[in-house]
């Protein structure tokens, strides 16, 4: 009799890469999962893993068991929703991936609320900033920021974001305020290095890509905003990094007279699954946490003033010493 427990260590350890890596996700010991992975080879009398000492591998049997292995799990794991649906409940396992900043920034204290509601979910959260493939890494969903391409997936909006340029008034002090696209080029920039042609712009005459002579190049948004906070230079980023600090004037909005390209926040599921209730609820409870405009779209227009006062307010004792 196979063990739902050796199928999803098996599945846990093909999609992870290591048997590491499996016991971290399942909450279990390296040497409990290592005992799962055998016991299910010998009870289906084929190896499915190659093990050695350098890597981890499967085998032709173990990459032709791998789809129904996944699939098994994710009918168990339905039919654990379906009965809680039946119960007016949610429960069961959630595995959900998410980019690392706004995760910490904005969809973890969203999420806590959402599962203090559903005490019978089981949350799995990957934070990483690469695009994760939703339905060969075993995840119910993903949230982007950006456009959607891949056309297996089913995106759902959960809120709308602007991207904007900010920089420190120390730094506009030192180096002036930009007021025009052609500007940006003198000025040093700290530039995100995931997206390509980064810096682009909607103005009088068209889509402009703008490439500033880069002073740091990163891929994660908070380190990029700490740059600027640091003086270090003028950095693109969505207002749900920043509108903290815009409100409180530690950075400031560096208007050029023309809107960057946007970028829209959505959940997606694989296409070929029909959304659960998990999913469906936790999108609805999502979009109520964000709010429709999202909170931190209000906070970043908070102050009506243009940018040229709020910096000339701002640096006016940094001049004087």
């Amino acid at each position: 009799m196979i063990k739902m427990d050796g199928i999803a260590a098996f599945v846990a350890t093909a999609e992870s890469g290591s048997i590491s890596e499996a016991a971290r996700q399942l909450g279990h010991a390296k040497s409990v999962i290592s005992e799962r992975l055998t016991e299910l080879e010998r009870t289906l009398g084929v190896r499915l893993v190659q093990r050695t000492t350098r890597k981890l591998s499967l085998t032709e049997d173990g990459h032709g068991f791998l789809p129904r292995a996944q699939r098994i799990l994710f009918e168990a794991r339905e039919a654990q929703s379906e009965i809680a649906e039946r119960r007016d409940t949610l429960a069961g396992t959630l595995k959900l991936s998410a980019p690392v900043s706004f995760g910490v920034l904005h969809l973890g204290p969203a999420l806590y609320d959402f599962l203090a509601e559903h005490p019978g979910l089981e949350l799995t959260l990957d934070l990483d900033d690469r695009f994760v493939d939703a339905a060969a890494d075993g995840f119910d969903a993903v949230i982007r920021h950006g456009p959607v391409a891949d056309s297996r997936l089913v995106a759902k909006r959960l809120a709308t974001t602007r991207r904007i340029l900010v920089a420190s008034p120390d730094y506009l002090a030192c180096n002036g305020t930009p007021h025009s696209l052609a500007c940006l080029n003198a000025h040093k920039g700290i530039v995100y290095t995931n997206r390509e042609a980064d810096w682009r712009f909607d103005g009088p005459e068209g889509w402009t890509v703008i490439r500033p002579r880069s002073v740091m190049r990163v891929n994660n948004g908070l380190i990029m905003r700490d740059a600027a906070l640091a003086g270090l230079g003028i950095t693109l980023l969505p207002d749900f990094f920043v509108h903290a600090e815009l409100a409180d004037g530690s950075l400031v909005h560096v208007d050029v007279g023309a809107v960057a390209e946007g970028a829209e926040l959505y959940i997606c599921y694989p296409l070929a699954r029909t959304p659960s209730a998990k999913i469906i609820a936790m999108t609805d409870s999502l979009r109520r946490a964000f709010g429709n405009p999202p909170y931190w779209d209000r906070s970043a227009r908070a102050d009506p003033r243009p940018v040229t006062a709020l910096v000339a307010e701002e640096i006016t004792p940094t001049i004087a010493r």
